[in-house]
């Protein structure tokens, strides 16, 4: 039987190198944001490579959670899959997923608005995800009865392997030490859009050095980090650490 993990985040919260860490296992399949494309297709929001994203997804939402929830590729003991709530805009949720077990991937808002905005246009904080995960993190709290995994990113790079072997034990696998590395450049797995996001990740043979001191924001910037601050709080109050 596969086990189907759900990781959460917001964008620009190393969650493209936690899908590397984890593809670096033998035992485990990933995939890429697979429900992009429907929440392009149904918001219209006006992302970098939108139109290619949508012309190479498949872009109905249950066909999707059909797949996501279906046979590993390869047949997989493990499957890895990189999710944003923001993204769920759809018909279907976290809350049609049952049989996965979901974890939570957050970072500081002033790294992610700094990360964000060289990126893309910031026109709102929900584009940030972190209201979204929270919800997600607190109704997968409800159904468990107790909080799922959550991982902070700047725990992750000041101790990778500490924290990723806490964050195996507690979705149920076994700690591989192969996910501390893994091969240069762009991987099968990703989505089109790496094209545009992903080209730090793609220098990247492991995990990048410790987070230095925060980044210095200002005007907009330092508003949209600030209306985010208590969502991140209450996540990062669960946080697995070293």
């Amino acid at each position: 039987m596969t086990i189907r993990i759900a990781m959460w985040s917001g964008p620009r919260n190393i969650s493209t190198a936690m899908m590397r860490s984890f593809g670096a296992r033998s035992d485990c399949a990933v995939s890429d944001e697979p429900f992009y494309g429907a929440y392009l297709k149904h918001s219209g929001a006006q992302h970098p490579m939108a139109a290619e994203t949508i012309a190479d997804m498949d872009c109905d939402w249950q066909s999707v959670l059909r797949a996501q929830s279906g046979k590993a590729p390869g047949g997989a003991p493990v499957w890895y899959q990189k999710h944003m709530p923001h993204h769920m805009v759809g018909p279907v949720s976290i809350d049609d997923m049952p049989g996965h077990r979901n974890a939570f991937l957050i970072r500081a808002p002033e790294r992610v608005v700094a990360s964000y905005r060289k990126k893309n246009e910031l026109r709102s904080v929900e584009e940030l995800g972190f209201a979204q995960v929270r919800d997600y993190f607190e109704r997968e709290a409800d159904r468990l009865g107790s909080a799922p995994p959550v991982v902070d990113s700047d725990a992750i790079l000041a101790a990778p392997a500490a924290v990723l072997s806490k964050l195996c034990e507690a979705l149920g696998i076994a700690w591989d030490p192969e996910m501390l590395g893994w091969a240069q450049g762009p991987h099968a797995e990703d989505g089109v859009w790496g094209a545009h996001w992903y080209d730090a990740v793609n220098a990247s043979t492991g995990f990048g050095p410790p987070p230095g001191d925060m980044p210095d924001l200002d005007g907009e910037y330092a508003r949209a980090a600030e209306a985010c601050r208590a969502d991140y709080e209450a996540l990062a109050r669960h946080a697995i650490s070293a």
